[in-house]
């Protein structure tokens, strides 16, 4: 006899009707009840989250003009080294006009220099309540905000705190650091140039001396005063000489046809030739190489007062090049001077390099929270919870048992109900 194994049918799947905005508004509508009631505890909630959890912060806002031009000091300079040196001079003063950029200023802002300064200046490592003093620094920099109007330059400096009192505080303090640190950076900069200024014209002023030295010396032994207008002043005389030469030959050579060689008038006027052409001759001068190493001239040589004139081409050249060593070392001195005056004058000034448009205030008005805006969004985001937990709920019971997603889901419910009921005796033993 055979047996016929009877196979379960499996139950037969129910299609649930899709969902739309109509019934979705009845189920809602339905658990109208429910919906005003998490309202209600959403609007207690998020107000006492606004009204008693959430701070108030204040914001104090400082704005400053960075200088976009050098000092008058440097401009002083730069116009006093352009009068001196013309086009080099220019070049010199667009140098010494240092321009400063508002992006240097804004990270000097947020340099730690200035960071750690205002977390000793505050201690707010205990004011912020942080362990580590790069916490309090890194708390600093995110309720600091640094803008740069890219037209106009000005830079805007917001310090947002729970306190209005301390906010403003910090914010000036922030002002007056980077002008401390500007001040100190300028003055120690002065300092340097000044006394690299001073070192360099305490040389300049031995080059000069030795330079002045060496051509005093050099117009001592050879008595150069003034090449040029000495090489003038023997030109003429020897010209006149030899013109007085050439009238006493005429005149000597006419009395020789009248009284003969041996006549007095004949003599005298020979003698005057003789003494004419020795000091022509002398003024001449020869044409040899001076010694190098002797320090006496061809002049002394000669008995003469001045250098010959065939000797003023030779002395010429080292003169000239005494002269203009002379000369570049007076105007180096000149310069170094001004700029020595300059430094000083730049180190001896203590103003402020920051310009400050609008200090900081004392915040009247909170700038955080907005806790109407807050009450809205917190109870909006509640009811719109509740609502999708509603339409979920109602859209899981409406799946038929029999479907094998839903059959999962109690599996993995059933399973995970067990677990926590096997580890209850657990914790109660211990």
């Amino acid at each position: 006899m055979l047996s016929v194994e009877l196979v379960p049918t499996p139950p037969e799947i129910v299609p649930v009707a899709q969902p739309n905005w109509i019934s979705n508004a009845s189920l809602l509508w339905a658990h109208r009840r429910t919906l005003t009631r998490v309202a209600g505890i959403a609007i207690l909630l998020s107000t006492l989250i606004a009204f008693l959890v959430l701070k108030k912060q204040y914001e104090s806002v400082g704005r400053i003009m960075p200088p976009d031009q050098g000092n008058s000091g440097a401009a002083m300079l730069a116009a006093l080294a352009g009068r001196s040196l013309g086009g080099l001079g220019s070049l010199a003063g667009s140098l010494l006009v240092n321009r400063a950029s508002g992006a240097l200023f804004i990270d000097l802002l947020h340099s730690r220099t200035v960071g750690d300064k205002l977390i000793d200046r505050f201690d707010l490592q205990k004011v912020y309540r942080k362990r580590y003093r790069i916490d309090a620094v890194k708390y600093l920099a995110r309720h600091t905000v640094i803008v740069e109007d890219k037209k106009s330059g000005v830079i805007s400096l917001t310090y947002t705190d729970t306190d209005p009192v301390r906010a403003h505080a910090i914010a000036q303090a922030y002002l007056e650091e980077l002008n401390g640190l500007l001040t100190r950076s300028n003055s120690s900069s002065a300092r340097r140039e000044r006394e690299f200024i001073e070192k360099r014209l305490v040389s300049v002023q031995g080059d000069l001396l030795k330079a002045e030295k060496a051509l005093s010396e050099f117009s001592s032994v050879n008595t150069t005063l003034d090449i040029k207008e000495q090489t003038h002043a023997m030109v003429e005389a020897g010209a006149r000489l030899q013109a007085e030469v050439i009238v006493g030959q005429s005149e000597l050579d006419s009395l020789e046809q009248i009284y003969g060689n041996e006549n007095v008038r004949v003599k005298a006027a020979r003698a005057r030739i003789g003494e004419l052409q020795h000091e022509l001759s002398k003024m001449s001068g020869t044409s040899a190489a001076l010694p190098e190493n002797d320090a006496k001239s061809g002049t002394e040589e000669a008995g003469s007062m001045y250098p010959s004139l065939r000797q003023l081409p030779r002395l010429a050249v080292p003169y000239a090049d005494l002269y203009r060593t002379v000369r570049i070392q007076e105007t180096v001195y000149e310069l170094l001077s001004q700029q020595y005056e300059m430094a000083r004058i730049e180190e001896a000034k203590d103003t402020p390099v920051v310009s400050v448009i609008d200090p900081p205030l004392v915040a009247e008005k909170k700038s955080f929270p907005p806790r109407l805006l807050v009450i809205v969004l917190l109870t909006a985001v509640s009811v719109a919870i509740a609502s999708a937990f509603i339409i979920a709920r109602n859209g899981w019971r409406q799946v038929s048992p029999a479907d094998p997603r839903k059959m999962l889901a109690e599996e993995i419910a059933a399973s995970m109900r067990a677990q926590l009921r096997a580890l209850r005796p657990v914790r109660g033993a211990r």
